[in-house]
């Protein structure tokens, strides 16, 4: 099993003449004084009022001061009815892409994701802006994700802080739904697994979880990954980065969660799953062991595997929210 990284916890900066050491095109860059610097993302862009496009409205909240924990809620342009203003739809909580590390559920790339997947599902969708490594290190994100989902949940039975009204007035907490993608994947993972073990404010259940080209990886490498320079690759150079005290290293089960001694995915706090992967990305591998190692778990719902053959994003072409 991997050991974890000996190396000081990194520090971000954005000094751009100092020598370069190592660089995760798109991601991240690593000096040789051992700071890093996330590269850029897409702009961040405003919530908008019936987007034109869609018909989607969005707004930002507030969900947490301590520590600071926002998100940005989208709302489908609902049918005409008598009781339009109470209509209730399924809730998904969506956790951005980014390697952990960069991008933002306020970019235009997951702005306009959210549109499109807000308004084909008819969902009442909360994207969540949580702390980003390395300056929050791993796991402030699983910890601000799983606020966030609470806070959505604490909805059906009372009025939270910050509560909100589009929640309280058209969300169906008997549809709650999970997902994200790549680094937002792992988080989607991790947070259905918790939700396994502890429950969920009000005694709402995750109905389903979504996991799109999700970021786990491991010390041994798995079928066609390549074996030379494996521990030297951008895999656990990343994991390193943003959870440098992770118990076992890139072994830990929250990146690795076939990894032996890993908790039992039978354990799934969910009842449907969907593992998506995609014939050119790197961690496809990864996204087709998991859902065998779920379907082989004993686990109760239903997983299905959906592969895009054509696309292609892995950790060297990775760019937060994808279009």
């Amino acid at each position: 099993m991997a050991s974890t990284t000996t190396n000081p916890r990194p520090t971000t900066t954005t000094t751009t003449t100092k020598e370069v050491a190592k660089e995760i095109p798109k991601i991240i860059r690593i000096y040789k004084d051992g700071t890093v610097e996330p590269l850029p993302g897409s702009p961040i862009v405003p919530p908008s009022l019936h987007d034109p496009k869609t018909g989607v409205s969005s707004k930002d909240i507030t969900i947490s001061d301590n520590p600071s924990i926002s998100a940005r809620l989208y709302l489908p342009k609902l049918t005409q009815s008598n009781n339009q203003e109470n209509q209730k739809i399924p809730v998904l909580v969506y956790f951005h892409g980014g390697g952990f590390c960069k991008e933002s559920a306020f970019s235009f790339l997951c702005h306009r994701l959210l549109n499109l997947i807000v308004s084909q599902a008819n969902v009442l969708a909360v994207s969540v802006e949580y702390r980003l490594a390395p300056k929050h290190p791993l796991p402030a994100a699983y910890e601000d994700c799983w606020v966030a989902l609470q806070w959505v949940a604490s909805h059906l039975a009372s009025r939270p802080i910050n509560s909100d009204p589009w929640l309280i007035n058209h969300g169906d907490f008997q549809k709650l739904y999970i997902g994200g993608d790549s680094a937002g994947g792992n988080i989607a993972h991790n947070i259905a697994l918790r939700a396994g073990v502890e429950s969920l404010s009000s005694g709402v259940k995750i109905t389903g979880a979504f996991i799109s080209g999700s970021y786990f990886w491991g010390s041994k490498p798995i079928g066609s990954e390549s074996v030379a320079g494996h521990e030297q690759g951008n895999g656990i150079l990343l994991w390193n980065i943003v959870y440098p005290d992770a118990p076992g290293g890139i072994d830990n089960p929250m990146i690795n969660p076939v990894v032996a001694g890993a908790p039992s995915l039978a354990g799934l706090g969910c009842s449907k799953l969907l593992v998506v992967v995609t014939g050119k990305d790197g961690l496809r591998e990864r996204g087709v062991l998991y859902y065998e190692a779920v379907k082989k778990s004993g686990w109760k719902g239903e997983v299905e595997l959906f592969e895009v053959e054509d696309e292609g994003t892995s950790l060297t072409e990775e760019h937060g929210c994808r279009s």
